[in-house]
């Protein structure tokens, strides 16, 4: 100890860990060290201060430094630990900032109650004095200096109050509800029920439901006093007979009658009512989330040149779903509502102009809405009415924290739609999280299917890149001139190598994948779409949103990691009641996928391959070997264990 110690020695009375020096677990962290003595990352500089130059590497040097120079003062604080970080600075640059400045040796020990940290100080008065000052200014914003004889023990071992969480969390509910106070109240109910529609008896709903590809209508999360489940609408006018521009413009589209999806979501929507919309691609559920937004937009209180932003928000997994449903909305004209697509990589410029000028109706993707909301370029908190569509493919993009970042700076009472092809967990906790008592609707069943509209084809082939490129060669050639096919490779270099391939043999293609330009993405999609190119090369960024509906051939080069991107790339032909074909080569490498593609295929009542069956039963057998060698402790045997086909040493 110290035989200076002054009980009016100043105490800064706050924790952080203390420090060592590398390498000597007994020393203490000063600053002030030979350079051999320094950290490895320090020993090319040489330090000095005010008093002369470090002593290089002799042990009197050390000791010198430590205890301070023969006939030195000695004066000791006790600091906080939080605060102890700030003294010594980055790789020690603060407390040697403080001793050059002081002429005194600064030393941290290893001394520490927990709560605060023994700090040395060694000089003479005017030194010390100067130190403790510059140590006081440092820390005085958020501490208070005592002394060592009127701090009492008790105040050192004191600990910190418990937090009450429960009124912490009371607070913050009061001060949003008030703040949302300040908007005005949103209109939700727009539905009136048609007279046919109340006439339907409770076992012609369920005889409607059923012929209709079984819709199952149901509360997600039951609750009690929940509201009537309203009745499906068969017809356009049933659900749209007060909105007689809305039934024009869907005449002009040509529908004869409304999907399966749409007959159930339009009056649960219009009804105010959050919806979850459960269908396979290409059942119409974007117009089913579409038409009800229209008529929620007009129909608020406040006017849209007085509201300050959107009132709709749309958002979506990909740039190429995002610009579909904006080609949606700008198909039907309703009392001059506007909208603004918005996703990475177009132009940012354009976009934000765009959306200043005014927009009624954003269509974004997750991570520009995002850019964009925390530039305070567009004002979520107008928005009452949001759609998350194709959630299950935003969470697996990883757009989770994006969403979530933006729905909790929107009114809790807005209503809330969400779409998805599959209904996994990570889609139900987001419904559980920003959804209110939801309907859910689902067509068909919950379990995995492809459409039905597809004849589905599985070749079974070597696992050969010649022998796929000699067979799609032999397709193309072999391409009617009415037809159109989306080749999906599961890489971009292939998809790039695939396309040039074509454009040698003299085949006229596009390609589309996520390392192309946005206008070069644009002008494939356009071309494929107005018969420019009968062929699409792309990869699974086209598997969701690709709405052409004279697609009449898919073929899976490559065949995907996931059987739901399958169902989702075989959903790109078949579209809108048409018939369309999907062909799939499949290798020994895509084994693991047989056990589900069966599963699909057979839901269909599609011909199964025999050699897929075999696969699967082989993967089956060999994921319950490695079971039992864990179960005995022996890891997997060699090639027998092994995670490739071929290490089986067996021909399937």
């Amino acid at each position: 100890m110290c035989e200076n110690w002054d009980d009016d020695a100043p105490v800064v009375a706050t924790v952080i860990p203390s420090f060592r020096r590398p390498g000597n677990n007994d020393e203490v962290w000063s600053g002030n060290t030979s350079n051999n003595d320094r950290p490895y990352y320090q020993r090319s500089k040489q330090y000095s201060r005010g008093r002369g130059n470090f002593r290089g590497n002799s042990r009197e040097g050390r000791s010198d430094r430590r205890n301070g120079r023969a006939g030195d003062k000695c004066e000791e604080l006790r600091v906080k630990c939080s605060f102890v970080g700030k003294i010594i600075g980055r790789a020690g640059a603060k407390i040697q900032e403080l001793q050059s400045e002081s002429g005194a040796s600064i030393q941290v020990t290893q001394e520490s109650n927990g709560e605060t940290t023994l700090v040395k100080i060694f000089g003479n008065d005017s030194t010390i004095s100067k130190a403790k000052e510059l140590i006081e200014e440092l820390t005085t914003d958020s501490i208070k200096i005592v002394h060592a004889k009127d701090l009492p023990q008790e105040t050192v071992e004191k600990k910190q109050p418990i937090l009450d969480w429960a009124k912490f969390m009371q607070e913050c509910d009061e001060a949003e509800a008030a703040e949302w106070a300040k908007y005005p109240p949103i209109r939700k109910q727009f539905y009136k029920e048609h007279p046919e529609v109340m006439k339907m008896s409770e076992s012609q709903v369920e005889k409607f439901r059923e012929e209709n590809n079984n819709i199952v209508v149901d509360r997600t999360f039951k609750t009690e006093n929940s509201a009537p489940i309203p009745k499906p609408c068969p017809k356009f006018v049933h659900a749209f007979h007060e909105y007689p521009e809305i039934l024009r413009e869907i005449e002009k589209a040509g529908f004869e009658t409304p999907s399966p999806i749409q007959a159930q979501a339009w009056p649960v929507l219009l009804s105010g009512e959050d919806l979850i919309g459960i269908a396979q691609t290409g059942t119409g559920k974007t117009l089913a989330f579409l038409l009800p937004a229209m008529i929620h937009l007009e129909g608020q209180n406040v006017s849209r040149e007085d509201r300050g932003g959107p009132a709709v928000l749309i958002m979506a997994p990909t740039r190429e779903l995002a610009l579909q449903i904006d080609k949606e909305i700008k198909k039907y004209q309703y009392r001059g509502i506007n909208s603004v697509c918005v996703y990475g990589g177009g132009n940012r410029k354009e976009q934000v102009a765009a959306v200043t000028r005014g927009v009624d109706i954003i269509i974004a993707t997750p991570g520009r809405l995002n850019d964009f909301h925390e530039s305070g370029i567009v004002n979520v908190k107008t928005v009452t009415y949001v759609v998350l569509d194709e959630a299950d493919r935003m969470l697996d993009m990883g757009f989770e924290p994006q969403i979530r970042k933006v729905m909790y700076c929107i009114r809790p009472t807005r209503q809330t739609v969400m779409t998805s092809a599959t209904w996994p967990l990570g889609v139900r906790r987001l419904a559980q999280s920003y959804m209110k008592d939801p309907i859910q609707v689902y067509v068909g069943s919950l379990d995995l299917a492809a459409t039905h509209t597809v004849t589905q084809v599985i070749q079974v082939m070597e696992d050969n890149e010649d022998v796929k490129m000699d067979a799609v060669m032999e397709f193309v050639r072999n391409l009617g001139p009415d037809q159109k096919v989306i080749i999906f490779c599961g890489k971009k270099a292939r998809a790039d190598n695939l396309s040039t391939e074509f454009a040698l043999s003299g085949i006229q293609c596009q390609a589309i994948h996520g390392d192309r330009d946005q206008c070069d993405r644009e002008q494939a999609l356009v071309d494929i779409a107005n018969g420019t190119v009968q062929i699409l090369v792309a990869t699974d960024v086209a598997s969701r949103g690709l709405d052409i509906d004279d697609i009449t051939h898919v073929l899976n080069f490559d065949f995907p990691r996931n059987i739901e991107e399958y169902v989702h790339r075989v959903g790109r032909t078949g579209r809108a009641g048409k018939l369309g074909e999907s062909i799939s080569y499949f290798t020994r490498a895509d084994w693991a996928q047989a056990r589900e593609l069966i599963k699909i295929l057979e839901e269909a009542d599609q011909f199964v391959p025999e050699e897929i069956y075999q696969m699967a039963d082989r993967f089956d057998e060999m994921k319950k070997r490695k079971e039992n060698d864990r179960a005995r402790g022996g890891g997997s045997r060699g090639g027998r264990g092994g995670s490739s086909f071929g290490g089986m040493g067996r021909r399937w």
